[in-house]
């Protein structure tokens, strides 16, 4: 007799309370695997792949792509044991084995108690029971397995599921056949764009390499869309204002920056000071620093320098490396530095963390900011390289800008702000020169420090920038 379980929502850490569906990886219907992934979910952090702790056909699913769903909140249900995964003909022919179970491509099987002694319980990718998935395959169940998991459905989860199964609705075997030939779009964000507006990618020419679709076509069409629509409308009452409005709802990635640069600037009495600092000296180094690696060695980058320069600042500061905890109403000095770096992205601004950047040289840190920015792009950071930050270290130069006065990223203590490196007019050595020069601003918490350690602070990441041998002094 057929068991059907019901897996919900995991927690997936770091205290998100929900997430997005982004893609369905299974269709009802379908033999899943211990600890195979079943659906793509969108935290407010991360794109994460969800896996199933059992075994057995699926009955139901819960949620549409492109729907919120809180943690706890069911996800799918799953028909444990013989009766329900037994492919059809198996009953009766003895074809499916003497104990009953289900044998994937590789002629392993799944137990007729569906893993029960086999689940991992509600767990992220990679944190499973160990055992290599079974390949999915689709059955159609015989009608005798069909009825008895429509009955497991509806006595356990009948109403809960938008694809909940029904006697009237048996298991559906087959998906429908997807249009020919690939799609060429690589980004999970740009699909989504696309399906959440009606877009269909199959109809636009990409602007990027080899025909790619990038998120710029999608929004391009959605434009094209809207305009004919919006002019086409008979008797359609007036906009509240010329250009109309647009609502975008704060949530996901977005609500959860909106909540926090909130609870930043409520909580923390922030001071911001600044230089201008020339930046030749720096930039020398890096050149000779890559120089000395030779052609074939992984290149420093100057975010990487910027990095080394904070931890050392933070060694003769450490007042800096804070945080406030304001339930106690103390003062909690952190002995180990976790960068985080501000990282433009499609889904918005993140701040991808280097783990113990005090114990890490140049190179170390220029790799692992290359990996952590890769992963940012790409979207598949995960919630654990997104938090646990002491100091941030953002580089709007990038952006084309001299200064900015930084929010700190709660619950830290500062963030240095670095801004764009152009040739001025500067006087060295006595005399007018022209130099590469920029501005770091300092945002510090005023509860931890006053200004005078939050300028000598200032003082010296300018004075290594300007002469980075300053760095040898505490070595």
């Amino acid at each position: 007799m057929a068991e059907v379980k019901e897996f919900t929502l995991p927690d997936l850490g770091e205290g998100l309370t929900e997430a997005e569906v982004v893609r369905w990886l299974v269709e009802v219907g379908e033999v899943v695997a211990v600890d195979q992934p079943v659906v793509e979910v969108e935290t407010a952090k991360a794109m994460v792949e969800v896996p199933c702790p059992y075994g057995g056909v699926v009955t139901a699913r819960y949620g549409a792509e492109g729907e919120e769903l809180a943690v706890g909140a069911p996800l799918l249900t799953v028909a444990v044991g013989a009766d329900a995964s037994a492919p059809a003909g198996a009953q009766g022919s003895g074809s499916g084995g003497a104990d009953g179970g289900v044998a994937d491509a590789d002629g392993a099987g799944v137990a007729e108690d569906g893993g029960a002694g086999e689940t991992s319980g509600a767990v992220l990718v990679g944190y499973g029971t160990g055992a290599p998935p079974a390949r999915r395959r689709r059955v159609r169940p015989t009608p005798a397995a069909a009825a008895a998991a429509a009955g497991q459905v509806n006595g356990v989860a009948s109403g809960h599921g938008r694809y909940a199964v029904t006697p009237e609705a048996p298991v559906r075997a087959e998906a429908a056949e997807p249009a020919p030939g690939p799609v060429p779009v690589i980004s999970p964000l740009v699909r989504r764009l696309a399906r959440q507006n009606g877009v269909e990618l199959r109809t636009l020419t990409g602007s990027g390499p080899d025909g790619l679709i990038l998120r710029a076509d999608v929004e391009r069409a959605i434009g094209a869309a809207a305009a004919p629509a919006a002019s086409a409308e008979p008797g359609a009452a007036a906009p509240a204002a010329d250009a109309g409005e647009v609502r975008i709802p704060l949530r996901g990635l977005r609500g959860v920056v909106a909540d926090k640069m909130s609870r930043s600037r409520r909580e923390i009495p922030e001071a911001t000071c600044w230089v201008d600092v020339d930046a030749t000296g720096l930039l020398a180094a890096r050149r000779a620093m890559n120089a000395a690696g030779g052609p074939d060695a992984p290149k420093i980058s100057l975010l990487a320098l910027l990095a080394r320069i904070c931890t050392a600042a933070l060694a003769r500061y450490p007042e800096l490396n804070a945080r406030v905890d304001t339930d106690a109403r103390e003062i909690v000095r952190l002995e180990r530095v976790h960068i985080g770096f501000a990282a433009q992205t499609d889904r918005g601004l993140v701040v991808p963390v280097v783990r113990d950047a005090h114990a890490r040289s140049a190179e170390s840190l220029s790799e692992e900011l290359g990996r952590l920015t890769g992963a940012a792009r790409d979207g598949s950071l995960t919630p654990g390289e997104l938090t646990g930050s002491t100091f941030t270290l953002n580089n709007y130069g990038v952006f084309g800008v001299d200064g900015s006065t930084p929010i700190i990223n709660h619950p830290e203590a500062a963030m240095l702000g670095v801004g764009r490196i152009v040739p001025k007019p500067w006087v060295h050595e006595g005399e007018l020169a022209v130099r590469q020069v920029t501005q770091l601003a300092l945002t510090f918490d005023h509860r931890v420090c006053d200004g005078g350690v939050a300028g000598g602070f200032l003082r010296y990441v300018a004075d290594c920038v300007e002469q980075p041998a300053v760095l040898l002094r505490g070595v």
